[in-house]
């Protein structure tokens, strides 16, 4: 006979669950730490960038920026315009954390990466009311973050000894990381339009400074999506008028 789940068997399931996230996301982590150490910011302040930040596509094109001395306005408007996916992904969990204390959602919030948004995306398809799905969420959430911290700091270290650490292919980990959290994502018209738009339009703009090209696509993919969403709502409108 099964047992109900209590909160630290959740917590416990919620970081099992994480575990290929968490080995794809090593790699990725390491060589953050690894181009910290190529570049002007100083070990304890590419850790500190983890610690405080906790999200790996900012952080590289922070590093990027801080190495090709752009303005403090470029990083903030271009490493903001990269997490504003992030809000999608409140919104789309909100229903299930709406009734927890600010506490809460604030620290899940701040635990909340693509990785662990993958995997509570599909715990929640799978259980709408778990009591304790916030535990689930806080093991999923927490082990990311240790995971992060931990190859961030194997990176710095190792890569002020091995400085050829980023040219071996590592890079194609994080590839196939994000590979596996978008394709599941595409079952939808307007996320599929948004991931087109996006990754068209990345390609298109690759050669304007600042990655500016990257902050314009994820607008624009943004935007493709917003629209599909709203035309496949008018759709179904007219149909049930039309009914």
């Amino acid at each position: 006979m099964s047992h109900p789940p209590t909160r630290l068997s959740s917590f416990a399931a919620g970081a099992r669950d994480t575990i290929p996230m968490l080995i794809g996301a090593a790699p990725f982590g390491m060589i953050f730490g690894t181009l910290v150490t190529a570049g002007p910011l100083a070990p304890w302040q590419g850790q500190l960038m983890s610690l405080g930040v906790f999200a790996g596509s900012s952080q590289f094109i922070a590093a990027g920026l801080v190495a090709g001395s752009a303005s403090m306005l470029v990083i903030w408007f271009t490493t903001f315009i990269v997490n504003l996916r992030h809000m999608l992904y409140a919104a789309a969990l909100l229903p299930h954390v709406a009734h927890l204390p600010a506490r809460w959602r604030w620290t899940l919030g701040f635990l909340m990466t693509d990785e662990t948004f993958a995997v509570m995306n599909g715990y929640y398809s799978r259980q709408h009311d778990s009591p304790h799905g916030h535990w689930y969420f806080l093991g999923s959430g927490l082990s990311m973050y240790v995971n992060w911290q931990t190859w961030t700091l194997v990176g710095l270290v190792f890569g002020a000894i091995f400085p050829q650490l980023q040219s071996m292919g590592l890079d194609f980990a994080m590839v196939a990381t994000f590979i596996a959290i978008v394709v599941p994502q595409l079952n939808r018209l307007p996320h599929f339009g948004a991931a087109v738009a996006a990754g068209m339009f990345a390609w298109l703009l690759r050669d304007l400074p600042y990655k500016l090209g990257l902050t314009l696509a994820v607008v624009i993919g943004v935007s493709a999506g917003l629209a599909l969403t709203r035309w496949r709502a008018g759709v179904r409108a007219d149909e049930r008028s039309a009914a």
